[in-house]
């Protein structure tokens, strides 16, 4: 497994936080809601692929 790929989910899970206490601070917790919808979309976008290893190595091992 790719280790930045830890570092950079770690990074927008800071900058997500950030973002979400400023927003709901400013009374915008719809839109605060949405960054964070849009950060988990972001990982999810870039550990799919990890994901799918994951299920192809289990149906292996198990031979499903």
């Amino acid at each position: 497994m790719d280790v930045n790929i830890i570092f950079r989910i770690a990074a927008v899970g800071i900058l997500v936080a950030v973002l979400d206490q400023v927003l709901i601070r400013a009374g915008r917790e719809e839109q605060a809601m949405m960054t964070t919808l849009a950060g988990l979309v972001v990982v999810l976008y870039w550990i799919i692929n990890y994901i799918n290893e994951l299920f192809n190595t289990v149906e292996t091992l198990f031979n499903l």
